[in-house]
């Protein structure tokens, strides 16, 4: 009888956690503090990249956050930089000390782009990322963010990993979701592709049965 309000005090806490203490753009400060590759990934100066790998610049230099020069590209989208930062021997899987890879900050940004060229570019759909051991595909499940899903989905992402919280993407999709749009769109793509409907959380609560309790009708008619 108490599940709603331990599943409200997951969602503020869960959801504090992952803006608080997750993903963490570089700071304004950080930007001005910057120099060498990280200023040229943060400025998208593809140019100045290349000439400073020449130069024998560490294509994998962290900054106090663990961030890549690569990481600081896909936090500001910079398509191109990404390319040259990679062809100069960036690491597209190197993990920041947050445990977030470029596939996953591409996906809580909603930057389908990003991810499909990471991925292009020898990103792992399938790594294992952030605090939660989760996967890129259960972090733009929780968003709603449904391109992102559809991406990861067709690049082999894994439709069924629970994280270190006993939740896969679908029902994460539903736990962490608003019931809206965006969020369905996210459980038919991952129910079309086959995700494992009957998967319950440590509880033993079913997607189903999360979004019955939280009285969301488009949902249910998906996992139904």
């Amino acid at each position: 009888m108490f599940w709603p309000t331990i599943i409200a005090g997951l969602v503020l806490v869960l959801g504090g956690a992952r803006s608080a203490q997750g993903q963490t753009p570089p700071s304004q400060a950080e930007l001005s503090a910057y120099v060498g590759l990280h200023k040229a990934a943060a400025h998208g100066s593809v140019d100045e990249i290349r000439a400073l790998l020449i130069s024998r610049a560490d294509p994998n230099m962290r900054d106090k956050a663990g961030r890549t020069p690569l990481h600081v590209a896909a936090f500001n989208s910079h398509y191109d930089a990404a390319r040259a930062l990679v062809a100069g021997g960036s690491n597209i899987n190197a993990l920041e000390n947050d445990r977030y890879d470029v596939i996953t900050i591409a996906a809580v940004k909603d930057d389908v782009r990003m991810v499909k060229l990471a991925i292009e570019l020898g990103g792992n759909p399938a790594a294992i990322t952030s605090r939660y051991d989760g996967t890129a595909l259960i972090a733009a499940a929780h968003l709603g963010h449904d391109t992102v899903v559809q991406a990861l989905i067709e690049a082999g992402a894994p439709l069924d990993h629970v994280n270190n919280l006993g939740w896969t993407a679908l029902i994460e999709a539903v736990v962490l979701g608003d019931g809206g749009k965006r969020h369905v769109a996210t459980a038919k793509a991952l129910v079309a592709a086959g995700a494992n409907k009957t998967l319950a959380d440590r509880h033993g609560i079913t997607a189903l049965q999360h979004a019955q309790r939280r009285h969301y009708p488009a949902m249910v008619a998906v996992l139904e």
